[in-house]
């Protein structure tokens, strides 16, 4: 390792031995800062470059991913040697738990001598960051309607153009399902839609709820194949572009998407019910409630296809990253599948079958960043820099999390019963292909 004290005092840390120390010192990063000092190997391929006082701030205010996740998205740290749209080298070179951590009292005290204390002073954090948990809950109950409908504005309501060069054609922002890894991002969507509309056993005629519907694209998906189907989403631009789409392609004798709280739902006797990635907003405490109501909009027979992230056990605590909450999914919560599974039959459901599509989330996560990069400046045209970089860092941060097992994603699926047990006639075994 090579590093240059050239304006440091005997003693003190540089500023790129500051920015290391709130890293790692063990892997094979660089660290560059305004200063002019450099530290780490001089040819690792990635690493850390501090650019400001501020970024200096931002760290020694919130150590950790809090503080580091401010300096990065306020442009006071940059990533050196991959493209802010996908910054996922350099976030595998991290991925040690210890890479992104508050350092140890002593060299903490260390880092506060050689920058000096005008830098302990806490300054406003980027616009971008969401408000606190303790704030938040000033604001609004949550998971009440109206915090939720917020939480759903902040992530989604960014920009429909910006979505559409992120997610492609298919607007789909749930896990792709890939035939085989080769498979293109709007196949594997298109493959996923299938597997849902399968696994319901739709046919021409029945009536599909699909809530938190996104953009509409299950709603076509079914609509096409003469299913008359209900779709609700609280984004407000969702739904939107959603009713054009529809109208576009001359579904909407079929097809309706309203811009909504699912629980505001008065119709019912629903053949079937997707849920494809709104268990992940609704909180872990509200799981009861929310698979009783869609129980109640149900007819008997009627089956539920469930598809949500989840941690990969029942232990870990469900609140988010201070990153994901404060930049990415305010209020967002996730737990075990098995968690979801005991809440579903604890209402009456019975629990047909469960699968786990881990490795098909991180493929498409890879080809969202792919998506990003390749319209890197239109999409900071459209949301401003700031806001892209949380997107690359976001995206490619939750591509290693599924590889790694940090999550997971899981379709379940469920029918209700009469009082009886009975189920309809359901077939013995699986009906779909896989």
């Amino acid at each position: 390792m090579t590093t240059f004290r050239d304006r440091t005092e005997p003693g003190k840390l540089s500023l790129a031995e500051v920015l290391q120390a709130f890293t790692s010192g063990r892997l094979p990063l660089k660290f560059t800062a305004y200063d002019g000092s450099t530290s780490g190997p001089e040819d690792a391929a990635v690493g850390l470059s501090l650019t400001s006082p501020r970024g200096t701030t931002y760290l020694a205010t919130a150590p950790g991913e809090l503080g580091l996740a401010r300096a990065y998205v306020s442009g006071d740290i940059e990533p050196l040697g991959v493209h802010p749209g996908d910054p996922y080298d350099l976030l595998r070179a991290l991925a040690d738990k210890t890479a992104i951590k508050r350092p140890p009292a002593r060299v903490l005290a260390n880092v506060i001598g050689s920058i000096g204390l005008e830098h302990l002073v806490p300054i406003a954090p980027p616009p971008q960051e969401a408000l606190p948990r303790w704030r938040r809950m000033a604001e609004g109950l949550r998971h009440s309607k109206s915090r939720d409908a917020e939480a759903i504005h902040h992530h989604y309501d960014v920009s429909n153009a910006f979505y559409e060069r992120v997610l492609g054609p298919s607007m789909t922002y749930t896990c792709a399902c890939y035939p085989d890894e080769q498979a293109s991002l709007e196949d594997a969507q298109d493959n996923k839609y299938r597997l849902v509309f399968e696994k319901l056993r739709l046919q021409p005629g029945d009536r599909l709820l699909d809530v938190g519907c996104g953009w509409g694209s299950m709603v076509r998906y079914a609509a096409r194949r003469g299913v008359q189907v209900l779709g609700v989403t609280l984004s407000a631009e969702q739904a939107a572009w959603a009713q054009r789409a529809i109208a576009d392609e001359g579904l909407s004798g079929l097809a309706e998407v309203r811009h909504g709280d699912y629980r505001d739902i008065t119709e019912s006797g629903f053949d079937a019910v997707s849920s494809i990635g709104l268990t992940e907003h609704i909180g872990v405490a509200n799981y009861p409630s929310y698979f009783a109501f869609l129980q109640a909009k149900m007819r008997v027979g009627a089956l539920l296809l469930n598809h949500s992230i989840t941690r990969p056990n029942n232990r870990t605590g469900a609140s988010a990253s201070f990153f994901i909450d404060r930049y990415v999914f305010p209020d967002g919560e996730l737990t075990g599948s098995g968690r979801i599974i005991a809440e579903a039959q604890d209402v009456g459901f019975e629990v047909l079958h469960e699968e786990n599509l881990r490795k098909h989330y991180a493929l498409t996560l890879r080809d969202w960043c792919r998506n990003l990069v390749e319209h890197w400046d239109e999409a900071v045209a459209e949301v401003g820099l700031p806001t892209a970089k949380v997107w690359g860092l976001y995206m490619a941060g939750s591509r290693l999390g599924f590889e790694s097992n940090v999550v997971q994603l899981h379709q379940v699926l469920a029918v209700k019963l009469d009082d009886r047990g009975r189920d309809g006639g359901l077939p013995m075994r699986p009906w779909w292909t896989p």
